[in-house]
């Protein structure tokens, strides 16, 4: 089983994504036998943002960059992505990343009948963070901005894992840490899905 890893924090060693998608990651390794795990921190390693000469494909080294990201995603079983809340969305980083992963033939094609997913069959766990509360309320365009992209590709497994209240004060974030470790899935369900 091969499982992805992607982390999008800007704040390193302070960051709660990384944090919950670090304990999402070990449970894996300490359940799943011989799992294999890639990883890419999207703020040491970016993946170059689209501009025009991403399309004309001109500078080799974003052309394999990018084939690598998509190669890396195709074959993950499971993908685990640390994402904080930014500004009500995800990371600029995260979205890079993801446009990486938009491409025709390869994650979704088009038929007369509308969009088609083909990168089915994966699961998908966010860890996010939020220095606020938007779980269902209207500021939250992260979660619903996931869920259909990750739809679009053709994967309907997404859940996520999330601290929230984590900016209201010292002990809102520790609580909130506690709560989404207390509730990260269980690999075995997982894995079972």
């Amino acid at each position: 089983m091969k499982l992805l890893h992607i982390d999008a924090s800007v704040l390193g060693d302070n960051s709660v994504s990384r944090q919950l998608s670090a304990a999402v990651v070990q449970q894996w390794r300490d359940q799943v036998p011989g799992l294999e795990v890639s990883y890419r921190d999207l703020d040491a390693q970016p993946v170059a943002h689209l501009r025009s000469s991403s399309l004309a494909q001109s500078d080799p080294a974003e052309v394999a960059d990018a084939e690598q990201v998509l190669a890396q995603f195709l074959a993950a079983d499971v993908v685990v992505i640390g994402s904080p809340m930014y500004n009500f969305s995800v990371a600029s980083t995260l979205k890079a990343w993801i446009d990486r992963l938009a491409v025709a033939g390869r994650t979704f094609k088009y038929t007369e009948n509308g969009p088609v997913g083909l990168a089915g069959g994966k699961r998908v766990i966010v860890a996010s963070s939020r220095g606020g509360l938007h779980t269902g309320a209207p500021t939250d365009f992260q979660d619903p901005y996931l869920r259909q992209v990750f739809a679009f590709f053709g994967i309907d497994n997404v859940e996520f894992v999330r601290a929230e209240g984590i900016a209201y004060s010292p002990q809102h974030r520790s609580d909130a840490i506690a709560q989404a470790l207390a509730a990260l899935p269980q690999p075995e369900a997982l894995a079972a899905a």
